[in-house]
Formats: structure tokens, sequence, C-alpha cells
């Protein structure tokens, strides 16, 4: 086991031990290990009931979280036509076809999400074994595969997120930073809680959330209650 760092003790002592806390509790306690140079980002993980080896069990999306997340996402855009000028015109970072699939083939991967029209998955299906590995490769289950480019260019840019269970039936998403206002910060987390919850798979029996926990860049995790 890795030695714990005087700062992280420290830290640490900060959490009581007695069990899950309330949400606004617990950011309280978060905002007390501002005590870096830089803003921490915070990150909300939950240990689901679910197996992961079901195909109907498994817990992959996106949301838009109501204060977005601190920090404005690279946003590429698979389009050609209207579509394309649309995605310029919402803010995509980079936007093209045959030229945008050849930079990716030569290894450019300098963007946190890619976005493709429908009619462009021809192009992008051969890119899955670079996108794929790093969690950018476009699908329609977590929404970046539409013909509703433009809004969903925008939605990235202010703030949605993309989640995707782990083999060990975990979920985990960046809600902000810790330079949130306390309340900004329960509400995207509390948003991300929410929306999981709601979109249980129907397969799924027992116990659907088993943990929940918060924490910052660097700092312990704080167990809350549903």
């Amino acid at each position: 086991m890795a030695k714990q760092s005087k700062r992280m003790k420290a830290l640490a002592a900060l959490v009581p031990d007695k069990g899950p806390l309330p949400l606004e509790k617990a950011v309280e306690i978060l905002k007390q290990f501002a005590t870096t140079k830089f803003d921490q980002t915070v990150e909300v993980a939950m240990h689901l009931g679910i197996d992961p080896k079901q195909a109907d069990q498994l817990v992959r999306g996106s949301v838009v979280l109501p204060h977005g997340i601190g920090k404005s996402l690279r946003v590429v855009v698979f389009a050609k036509g209207d579509l394309a000028d649309q995605a310029r015109a919402a803010g995509a970072d980079e936007v093209g076809a045959e030229d945008l699939a050849k930079r990716i083939k030569e290894g450019w991967t300098e963007f946190d999400v890619c976005i493709a029209a429908p009619d462009m998955m021809g192009l992008v299906g051969p890119l899955g074994k670079i996108l794929g590995p790093r969690g950018l490769m476009p699908s329609p289950r977590a929404g970046t595969v539409t013909p509703d480019i433009a809004k969903t260019v925008r939605e990235y840019k202010a703030g949605k997120v993309e989640f995707r269970n782990d083999n060990g039936g975990n979920v985990h998403a960046v809600v902000g930073k810790l330079s949130f206002e306390p309340q900004k910060l329960s509400e995207n987390i509390r948003a991300f809680i929410q929306h999981i919850s709601n979109i249980k798979p129907a397969a799924v029996k027992g116990t659907y959330i088993r943990n929940i926990s918060v924490s910052a860049t660097m700092s312990p995790g704080i167990r809350i209650s549903a």
C-alpha cells in the first residue's frame, strides 16, 4: 500500500468516520480541501448493483449538468454541408470529414468529445481502434451520433458529461471545480445522481445504488447518502 502523505492524512482527518454524509455536509468538507495552487476537479463516483457482463444491465449515456463543469471541452465534429456549418456556428473546435479522419489516423486525438452526423459513420467506423480505447468513439447511445449537431455541440461546450460503467460496476463523472459555490456544486452532484437513478436498467434486481462518494483531484473521498 502506498504511503499516505501528511497532507492527505490531514485532509482525511476532516472526514467524520460515521458512514455516509448528507450531500451539503460533504460539499462543505470538500471545500476545505482547496489547499493546492490549482483549481481541483471534483468527481462523483457511484458503485452500482449491476452485472457489467450483462448487456441489458449496462449504464451508459450523457447528462447536461446545470452549472457546467468549469472547463470548455474541445469538440470535433464529423459533418458535411449545412450540418458542418451548423457545427461551426455552435462553437465546434474542428469540423471535417475525410480530412479530419486522416488527421486522426495519423495520431491526432487532442480533443475531449467527438460528434458525428449519422451519414458520417461509414467514415468514422474504421477509426474505432483509435477512438474507442480513449472513450472518444461517437455512439447513438451516448448521443454523439445525431442529426441535431448544433444542439449537441452547444450542450458539450456548456458542460455535458458522458459516463459508462466500468468492469466493477462503477460509474464516475466530473461534476465541477472546487472553486464552484457550494450550492452549485451540490446541484451538479445531485443532478448526476438523479440521472443515474432514473436510467436504472429494468434487468437489475436488488439494491441499484450501493455507494456514492465525492472527491477532488488531490483529496480523499467522502461517502454521501443517496
